[in-house]
């Protein structure tokens, strides 16, 4: 998504083939899209430029969100009705230049079409070779069993990271109860994490951000206080403030999966060797309790998305 659209203006073309490139000659062999990054951009981005990678990695797309265009420009639109799922999928494996397309997850559960239908459109995709697996993105415990009930899930992608907790509330323990994965995006809490993070008033004016209340300057004040200590820690167990965030992802779990996005090749390989690490059970119980859903000030969204996502809040 970064290479695309959501944080300021996205890199060069150049960059972001470098980028995907040098990613992949790094040993990364998941790579995951969606036909809302850049409203299509972004699996044209991915297809022209690991197409003829193809047989390297898995891919992952998502459906049920989607560019149309108005009068007044592109609108995403979320539309999980078999029909459209259908078109997606042939446009985005268009896009993509495959045949199949590995993980395709359904990326927002439309409320005003039954999860059931939904995720039956999905098992027609896979039954015509289409797709491979099936998977959910933003839903609840309830809504997972739901779909589950209509087609064995594979994979559960939802945020999650040191700063968001929701996916503790039921889903992390379903997937791992009904053996899917849980795909955390966001795990460096949108930049936050990483310690670089500007002021927000430096962000760029369609930066998804800053629509964000916990990036509104008075819960961003708080919450960077936090990182001073934070910092500390990471110096403690010597990596830096990103590679503590995605090391302390992937204690959660065998089934838990991080996927980082970066604009900088430097990024990508430091997020990498995060792989590497091996956090002790002390450095991790330090971060979780100095870092979690109590500590950091503002929601992650604004009502409007809110309502737009199936996750459960903590009350």
């Amino acid at each position: 998504m970064n290479l695309s659209h959501a944080y300021g203006v996205p890199p060069s073309a150049d960059v972001a083939t470098q980028i995907l490139l040098r990613a992949l000659d790094l040993g990364v062999t998941h790579f995951d899209t969606a036909a809302l990054y850049g409203f299509g951009a972004n699996e044209e981005l991915v297809g022209r430029t690991l197409g003829p990678f193809r047989t390297q990695f898995t891919l992952a797309s998502k459906c049920g969100i989607q560019g149309v265009k108005f009068d007044t420009g592109m609108r995403r639109v979320i539309d999980g009705r078999p029909a459209t799922l259908q078109q997606t999928c042939e446009d985005s494996l268009r896009r993509l230049r495959t045949e199949v397309i590995d993980l395709y997850y359904l990326h927002r559960w439309d409320k005003t079409v039954p999860i059931e239908d939904s995720v039956g459109a999905l098992a027609e995709l896979k039954r015509q070779g289409k797709i491979r697996a099936i998977g959910l993105s933003e839903v609840s415990g309830d809504t997972l069993k739901r779909a589950r009930a209509v087609h064995p899930i594979a994979a559960v992608q939802s945020e999650y990271s040191l700063c968001t907790r929701n996916p503790e509330i039921a889903v992390l323990d379903i997937c791992r109860e009904i053996g899917a994965a849980f795909v955390a995006f966001s795990p460096l809490a949108r930049g936050f994490l990483t310690g670089a993070l500007p002021d927000v008033e430096m962000l760029d004016a369609k930066d998804i951000r800053r629509s964000m209340p916990r990036f509104a300057s008075g819960n961003n004040a708080a919450n960077l206080r936090l990182l001073k200590d934070y910092g500390a820690l990471a110096g403690e167990a010597g990596v830096s403030m990103a590679q503590l965030a995605l090391a302390w992802v992937l204690t959660r779990g065998p089934h838990v999966l991080a996927i980082p996005g970066t604009t900088s090749l430097a990024h990508l390989e430091e997020n990498l060797a995060a792989a590497q690490i091996e956090l002790s059970p002390e450095v991790a119980a330090r971060v979780d309790a100095l870092i979690n859903r109590r500590s950091i000030a503002g929601d992650r969204y604004n009502a409007a998305t809110q309502a737009e996502i199936d996750t459960e809040n903590f009350v």
